[in-house]
């Protein structure tokens, strides 16, 4: 635990003016490259090169680049190939999912420390009401300069930071300090600082919705702001005109949800060469089971209902679920149930990423589903076998019936 997690909230400091009124209260922390900067504490040779983590196949996706690596056009959801031909010199290095839950679990042990009041987005990215701490530091950047710190003393990682009176602007903010910087947008700024950026910055402008105000001759959020609301409305809907025109006024009245928990979590792999035969679909679900349990277990958590997706080789998708009466987080149970489903799919064709999906969460110390195979010898066996791969990583144990066939590489975490 971080030292200053022992003591929840900072200490006052001296100099400290009590009971100031913060204007701009909120903060968006978000973790610089986080998979890439994860590599580089267990590989310090990577430290200054262009890298990426992601797959390496023909079929490989960059999950995370660095900045080196951004400078040649690298971003993360690029094929890999795409990417090594911007960047010859790219190391792409295979993700380690496992490690990255691990250290965001410390990640968000370090934003509690200072508040409780932290709404996770992602794995490395948190917005932090920091309101509470104004008789404690001198003003809300302090505390982002101390988070930044806490987080490279204690974890050796950076982060950048925004500062701003609300969530829409503190997350533009922090896009704007990178990498490893702080920018805080003053109330009394903060509608010059939006109106300049491009319009592609406003939450839900998508490429539809960009197209529609380039062709109203939009290119800047403060082209938005200046239309009538009513012009708004004629071209994308009440709703979404409404939207978009207090987004561009600065106006997002949402709240800090603290504590925001997972809907799902999932893995899914798009596979180099498309499975083919029952009996190979059968042990990348095995894989995938094993893969999902230790998510579900690292995460306290247990699904009551499980869903497979399947794509084929021309990208049609089949999905199939099963909600049980209770929440498992078994490995065993995980591959019973995706084999049921794996009954109603069309295994003739070749199937190009397969994907397994526990929802309708609930904290593991709720009651589990009871199957009548199930045993308390068993449940300490998956106990035990968790605590190994914790330690050792996912491939230290494997079932048997994967010993044998080459490593299709790491399905895709997702939650």
């Amino acid at each position: 635990m971080p030292p200053s997690a022992q003591f929840g909230r900072l200490p006052p400091q001296s100099g400290v003016t009590s009971g100031a009124v913060w204007s701009e209260p909120i903060l968006h922390v978000d973790m610089d490259s986080f998979f890439v900067e994860v590599e580089r504490l267990r590989d310090p040779t990577l430290v200054g090169r262009a890298v990426a983590v992601g797959g390496t196949g023909k079929r490989g996706v960059i999950a995370s680049a660095s900045y080196e690596a951004r400078r040649f056009g690298v971003h993360s959801a690029q094929p890999s190939a795409s990417a090594l031909r911007m960047c010859p010199d790219l190391t792409i290095v295979p993700a380690a999912h496992g490690r990255y839950s691990e250290i965001s679990v410390q990640v968000f042990v370090i934003f509690r420390s200072f508040t409780p009041l932290v709404e996770g987005l992602s794995l490395d990215e948190a917005f932090l009401d920091v309101t509470g701490l104004k008789n404690h530091y001198n003003s809300p950047i302090e505390v982002g300069e101390a988070i930044r710190e806490s987080l490279r003393t204690e974890l050796r990682l950076p982060a950048s930071v925004g500062v701003a009176s609300t969530k829409f602007i503190a997350k533009l903010a922090s896009e704007e300090a990178k990498p490893d910087g702080l920018l805080h947008v003053a109330t009394n700024t903060q509608l010059e600082f939006l109106h300049e950026l491009p319009a592609s910055s406003l939450w839900g402008v998508g490429p539809a919705t960009l197209g529609g105000l380039e062709r109203l001759g939009v290119k800047t959020v403060g082209d938005i702001a200046e239309m009538p609301g009513s012009a708004l409305a004629s071209a994308f809907g009440p709703t979404a005109g409404r939207h978009l025109h207090d987004l561009a006024n600065g106006v997002d009245p949402r709240r800090i949800e603290p504590d925001v928990k997972a809907k799902s979590i999932s893995v899914e792999q798009t596979y180099e060469a498309d499975l083919e035969g029952v009996e190979v679909v059968e042990a990348a679900l095995l894989a995938h089971a094993q893969k999902l349990s230790g998510r579900l277990r690292r995460s306290g958590l247990s699904a009551r209902t499980i869903t497979l997706k399947t794509r084929y080789e021309d990208f049609s998708t089949v999905t199939r679920s099963h909600t049980l009466d209770g929440a498992t987080d078994g490995s065993r149970d995980l591959y019973k149930i995706g084999l049921d489903l794996l009954s109603g799919v069309d295994l003739t064709r070749p199937v190009r990423l397969l994907g397994l999906t526990g929802s309708s969460l609930e904290e593991s110390s709720e009651p589990k589903q009871l199957e009548l195979d199930r045993s308390e010898v068993w449940d300490r066996v998956e106990d035990a076998i968790a605590e190994i791969r914790d330690k050792y990583g996912d491939r230290a144990v494997s079932p048997a019936r994967l010993l044998d066939r080459p490593n299709p590489g790491d399905p895709e975490d997702q939650g």
